[in-house]
This record gives C-alpha cells, structure tokens and sequence, in this order.
C-alpha cells in the first residue's frame, strides 16, 4: 500500500507537499486544477517500470498508453528546462524484503521501502539523466539502511553507489565505476560486479517493479455497453482503462467468492457486483448469461426498480453501464492492488454517488479466502454527496478517519497548492476551503436578493394597478 507521496516541478505543480496516501485517498479541485496530474504521474511511472526499454528514464506514453504527456518540456513545471522532476514516495511491501551480508554475514529484513529520485534534462542532448537516486528500507518505522546512486565526479557518463548503515565492499580490479541506473529506479548489473556484497540492489529493482504491477487504472469515460459480448475463457489483467474488459473479468470470476468484512458471509463475485448496484439504488437484479451452449457469447440482463422484466445493459440508464466497471474493477483487482479512478460516480444520481461512498468502504474492507484484500482506492472526483457520506461514516463510526485521506488542488494561489483536508472523528472537515464546492452561499444570498427585489416589484405594480 502507498504510505506517502511528493512531487515537485511536474506540470502544474511546483510541489505537492508531502500526500498522506490512506486505503481511500480523495482529490477535489476546480478543472484544470491538477489534480488529475498526480494519478498521471504513477502511471507515467508504472509505464515507465513496464516499458521494454530498459534506458528509457521516463516512459510518457504512446497511443495504447493509459497517459500520454508529450516530451520533458511539456511535463516540467513552467516548462523550464532548467527545472528538475523530483518525486519522493513510500510504500508497505506486501512481504518482507530479506537479504545477507555475504562479507559480515548479518541478516537484514524490511517491510516498507522509501525512494526518491531527481530527474533533469540535458540540453545538449535532449535526453533525461538521473541526477540521484535513494533508497531507505525500514523495519517497523526503523530505519535498516539507505543506498543512493548519483552521478561520479570522476568521469562523465558513470555512477558513484554510497550505502548508509551497510558496508559496500569492492570487488578488486574493478577499475570503473557502474553505468547509469535502469530507468528511473534501477541499479543495473554492473553494481553487483562492482561490489561483493551488493546482489540484494536487484531485489530492491524487482520490488519496484512488483509494486508498480499492484497499480491499475480507470479513466473517467467508460466504454458504451453492447448487446453481447464474447468471451473465450481469457482472464484479463484489469478492466481496461475504459472498462473494455469489465464483462470478462466479471465471467473471469465466477468461482470467485468475497465477503464484505470481517466475519460476513463470502459470496459469489457476481452477486456482489448485483448487490452493490441495488444498494445504490439503481437495478433489482442483474445476471451474465450465455446465449447459447454452442457460442461463446454473453449478454448482460438487468432489472430495474419497480419491473419484473429482464432488460439488456444497453436498454437501461447511461450510469449503469459507467458506474459497473468501476464496481467490477474494485472487487476484481488481485490482493494488495492500488486502483486510480477519475470521476467514478460520473452521470449518477446524487442518491448513488453517496452509496457508491458505501460500495467503496465495502471495497476496503472486503476479504477474500478468509484474508484482507489491502486494497486501496485513490479517486479524483468532484461529488459533494460522495464526500458527504464519507464524512457521515466516520461520525458514525463506520469507518475511521484514519482510512480516509483528502486533498484540494487550490488554484486561487500562485503556484498552486494542494492542501490537506483536516477531518476529525465527527467526520468535520475543519479547514473547509473558501467555495469548495461553488459558492452556495452567494447563491443563496443571490437568490434571496433577487426574489425580495421581485416581490417588490410585483407590489408595486400592483399598487399601481389599483389608481
């Protein structure tokens, strides 16, 4: 799970500060606020961790990408190119890192991981260089040991690995330093011929790369429903960036059962997904169903409130078939997932977008095979209702304020701010921010004037009817 992000000069934002990342982490703002940069950047990174070229320092993406952010002068913060990209995040692995000494023989063990990294761009060459690198593995919040990359003093092009609280030991007649690190995070394999000890530098890579794979992405417009949909037994990754798989993963978990919580009911996969929609309000009923022993296709059927018919997907409300791949997506998503959602309640009714605020409680504390499934949601959204039921659950005691994390992209400040939202155990938002959610005072205001201005006039022209 994402423990604690920064970012600083990457497009809007000059720093984030420091992001307290909690299983649900909200981001408010106005449009165009930036807010919406700062899922861009973990994907840019995950992108980055996925691509096959191993040189490439930061992956932007290409036409099938889930982000596609031009070159480094359209990323960078004003776009200056003296400014540097840095970025700073920490997280809990999902198992322990273990690794000896093979010089001391000491053991050495951590459950969370904390990098950083500086990128800048060479002017010269039009190429990105890492100007550093850092990583510090903790133990219950102790720190174990830190080791940095940075670029030699010596001579050009080579790279300098310094170890705190960990003794790094040459190998002899290594008389060159390693090359640059592999992309934005990497050591490469001239690290471990350089040193005796170093071989653990490659587990620190695969757990970059694992974490990176926990993450999956929803935008925010869903693909349009169809009448049926094949489907060859594939089980796909996610949903897809527009929920173009969503009828395959939720056929892909028939024999999947989750439960709610700690000690509720497990169910099957679908009867959650059915369930989760009429809580919200917005079917009775809902079922995948085969068209035929011989054909490999499906179609989805749906009852609404109030009808006893079955009707197909395409046949019902436009929220639906937005608001089911978001649904599927949370509880089909591997164990330990991190899911990055823009809008998830768009074209739903105020009624279910504050449900949905439930459904994605139900998400966090969701279990499957008796385990915790350490989910974790971080949502850009704009639903006051959302938040408003969010808050209501923690007064309530439902959820604590522990789990929720949220931030407002202020744009009225120059450079712009993202600013932590304080809630406290009554569900509060004590720092609640100057038209958070538009000026609803100055609208009522507004409209009390204008009907007292009105009533004025209408007396009048009526005293005037009587002479």
């Amino acid at each position: 799970m994402l423990k604690r992000l920064q970012i600083q000069c990457f497009k809007g934002w000059k720093d984030t500060g420091t992001i307290r990342m909690a299983p649900i982490t909200l981001f408010f703002g106005a449009n165009s606020s930036g807010k919406s940069s700062i899922g861009q950047f973990l994907m840019m990174l995950k992108q980055t961790a996925e691509s096959q070229d191993r040189k490439a320092i930061l992956y932007p993406g290409g036409p099938n990408s889930a982000v596609q952010l031009g070159s480094f002068r359209e990323m960078i913060y004003q776009r200056k190119l003296d400014n540097k990209i840095a970025f700073d995040y920490e997280w809990d692995s999902p198992y322990k890192l273990k690794f000896r000494d093979t010089v001391s023989q000491t053991n050495y063990s951590a459950d969370t991981v904390s990098f950083s990294a500086i990128v800048k761009g060479d002017k010269e060459s039009d190429m990105l260089v890492i100007e550093q690198l850092d990583y510090h593995l903790k133990e219950k919040n102790e720190l174990v040991l830190s080791i940095t990359m940075s670029p030699s003093a010596k001579k050009s092009g080579q790279y300098e690995v310094n170890a705190s609280k960990y003794s790094l030991v040459r190998n002899p007649g290594r008389v060159w330093y390693p090359s640059p690190p592999v992309r934005f995070y990497g050591f490469p394999d001239e690290v471990v011929n350089y040193y005796k000890n170093s071989e653990f530098v490659q587990d620190l890579n695969l757990a970059q790369e694992k974490f990176f794979k926990s993450i999956c992405y929803l935008g925010p417009l869903r693909t349009k429903t169809v009448r049926l949909y094949p489907w060859g037994g594939i089980t796909p990754e996610s949903v897809g960036y527009s929920g173009e798989n969503t009828i395959a993963a939720l056929l892909a978990s028939k024999n999947r059962k989750i439960s709610l919580g700690y000690r509720r009911v497990a169910k099957p996969f679908e009867e959650i997904i059915a369930a989760s929609l009429k809580s919200m309000g917005l079917i009775e009923d809902f079922r995948v169903k085969k068209i035929a022993a011989t054909r490999q296709e499906y179609e989805v059927n749906v009852q609404t409130k109030g009808s006893n018919d079955w009707v197909d997907l395409p046949d019902v409300g436009f929220g639906i078939s937005q608001v089911l791949p978001v649904l599927v997506q949370c509880f089909y998503a591997p164990p330990g997932s991190i899911i990055l959602m823009e809008q998830p309640e768009i074209h739903l009714h105020p009624n279910a977008q504050s449900a949905l605020a439930d459904v994605m409680i139900d998400v966090i504390n969701s279990r499957e095979n008796g385990v915790d499934r350490n989910i974790q949601l971080v949502i850009e959204t704009h639903s006051e209702h959302f938040l408003r039921r969010l808050q209501r659950r923690i007064a309530e005691d439902v959820v604590s304020q522990e789990r929720v994390s949220a931030y407002f992209a202020n744009i009225t400040k120059t450079p712009a701010t993202l600013e932590s939202l304080q809630l406290d155990l009554f569900g509060n938002i004590l720092n609640w921010p100057e038209n958070f959610f538009g000026d609803e005072i100055g609208d009522i205001t507004g409209q009390a004037k204008a009907a007292m201005k009105k009533r004025i006039q209408q007396r009048n022209e009526k005293a005037g009817g009587c002479e």
